[in-house]
C-alpha cells in the first residue's frame, strides 16, 4: 500500500487488517448493489495483493469459494475457502487453464485489473478499457444465467463504446464511483447485473 500514510482509508485498511485499501472500494459497491452472497462462487480478476478477495471470502462464506487470479504473486491466505491462480489472463489459454481449478457455475466476477498510467489521460482510458473487454469477455464465458459482474474504467470517451459491447449481456448496467475512490482518480466501476445467457 505505497499511499499517502495520513489516507483515511489506508489508515483504516492498516488497522483492519486488509491489504490495501481498494478493500473499502468493494465494500462500498457490494452495500449498493448486492454483487454476492453467501455460498457463491466468485472469481476475482488482477487480485494482487488480494484485498477484494478478502471482502468477497467474507460475502460467500465457508461454503462459498473466491477464485483470486493475477500475473503477479499473491501471498497466500489463511482462509480455506480461496483459491489464488497465478496466470496471465490475456494469455489466449487462460479459460482452458482455469476450469481446471473450477467447474462450477460462477456467480460473480469481479475485475480490478488495472494498467499503468502513463499521463496521457485518452491513452490511459483506451487502455483500461482494453483491460475491461477482457475481463467481460471472460465473465461472459463463465457466469451463470443472472450472474453479476464488476469491473473498473476511467472515465473517458471510450466508455460508451465499452457499454454498448457488454449492454446486450446484461438486464442492468450502472457506472458508479465508490467513495473511497481517490478524488484525483479518473476511476469509476461499471455495474452489471443478471447476466443473459445466449440462449435467451
Amino acid at each position: 500500500m505505497a499511499y499517502n500514510k495520513q489516507d483515511h482509508y489506508y489508515k483504516k485498511a492498516k488497522l483492519e487488517g486488509y491489504r490495501a485499501r481498494s478493500a473499502y472500494k468493494l465494500q462500498q459497491i457490494q452495500k449498493k448493489f448486492h454483487i454476492m452472497s453467501r455460498n457463491n462462487i466468485v472469481i476475482d480478476l488482477g487480485a494482487a495483493p488480494g484485498s477484494w478477495t478478502q471482502i468477497a471470502s467474507k460475502i460467500v462464506g465457508k461454503k462459498g469459494k473466491v477464485i483470486s487470479v493475477d500475473i503477479n504473486p499473491i501471498r497466500p491466505f489463511t482462509e480455506k475457502n480461496i483459491i489464488t491462480i497465478q496466470y496471465d489472463m490475456l494469455s489466449n489459454s487462460f479459460l482452458k487453464y482455469f476450469k481446471q481449478y473450477s467447474t462450477e457455475p460462477v456467480n460473480a466476477v469481479l475485475s480490478d485489473l488495472a494498467t499503468s498510467t502513463s499521463g496521457n489521460w485518452h491513452l490511459d482510458s483506451e487502455r483500461q478499457i482494453h483491460l475491461a473487454t477482457l475481463a467481460y469477455e471472460i465473465a461472459t464465458s463463465i457466469l451463470i444465467k443472472n450472474g453479476n459482474f464488476i469491473s473498473k474504467v476511467f472515465r473517458g470517451p471510450t466508455i460508451n463504446e465499452f457499454e454498448s459491447i457488454i449492454k446486450p449481456s446484461f438486464r442492468k448496467i450502472k457506472h458508479w464511483r465508490p467513495p473511497a475512490t481517490r478524488k484525483k482518480s479518473a476511476e469509476e466501476y461499471i455495474i452489471c447485473k443478471g447476466f443473459i445467457v445466449k440462449s435467451e
